[in-house]
């Protein structure tokens, strides 16, 4: 007597999909690193170099310059894992570097990422707010802010919240070039999210923002600033750039 092949395991279902952990850390040069010797500094830069290079597979470790773009910060390093430990393993190597000794961290925030309850009426492929996953387009710029709203927002009516943020998405769909990856921080930072918007040039994202500060949504914010831009460079570069 012969039995049909077991299906179990093709009928068992999937494991929920893993949320990330979301990292946005800003670093300062103090101006004392760029009097060394010009063979500490280039040891330095490279053993910094190497520290970011390692944690490139536990994680996905995106590098951006803001030097001379927004006072008191020099770069930025846009950090994507599913576990926190290599987050606070590489900021100790980062610590106890050389080029450590002479870095300051202005800002750092942190979220993780989560469904959107208010996207289920706007529904499209891969769209933001549905995706558990952060997969970076690596355009040539990335705008971030941390984001707060007020308390009275949270204690209105899920239709009337609904109905105030379908303005402020469809807003969001007349600029498909500028990507947004909404992250949450609630209970983990100070903030309520973390956004930021990838965009291939600068003048669609102000576009963009100053058309979301006429929409009903606006009235509800408390707080989204300070507000970053971030250009995609590699870390050698922006090791060469800060002196």
């Amino acid at each position: 007597m012969t039995t049909a092949p077991e299906t179990a395991a093709a009928q068992r279902p999937q494991a929920p999909l893993q949320r990330q952990f979301v990292n946005f850390m800003f670093f300062r040069v103090d101006r004392a690193f760029r009097a060394l010797p010009d063979d500490v500094k280039s040891d330095a830069r490279r053993e910094l170099a190497d520290i970011i290079a390692r944690y490139s597979g536990p994680m996905i470790v995106l590098p951006y310059s803001t030097v001379g773009l927004k006072a008191g910060v020099d770069f930025m390093i846009w950090r994507i894992g599913f576990d926190i430990e290599p987050f606070q393993r590489m900021a100790a190597e980062i610590n106890k570097s050389v080029l450590g000794r002479y870095l300051d961290v202005p800002q750092s925030y942190l979220a993780m990422t989560k469904h959107s309850q208010y996207v289920d009426e706007h529904v499209h492929e891969g769209q933001e707010g549905r995706r558990l996953r952060i997969v970076p387009g690596k355009k040539p710029y990335l705008f971030v802010y941390p984001f707060v709203k007020t308390r009275d927002w949270y204690l209105l009516p899920m239709t009337e919240r609904q109905r105030i943020m379908n303005e402020h998405i469809a807003i969001g769909h007349k600029y498909p070039r500028v990507k947004i990856n909404t992250t949450y921080s609630f209970g983990l930072d100070d903030q309520d999210f973390v956004v930021a918007f990838e965009s291939d040039t600068a003048d669609e994202f102000l576009d963009l923002v100053q058309e979301l500060r006429e929409t009903e949504s606006s009235k509800f914010t408390v707080r989204d600033t300070p507000m970053y831009t971030c250009r995609r460079s590699t870390m050698e570069e922006i090791l060469d750039s800060i002196g």
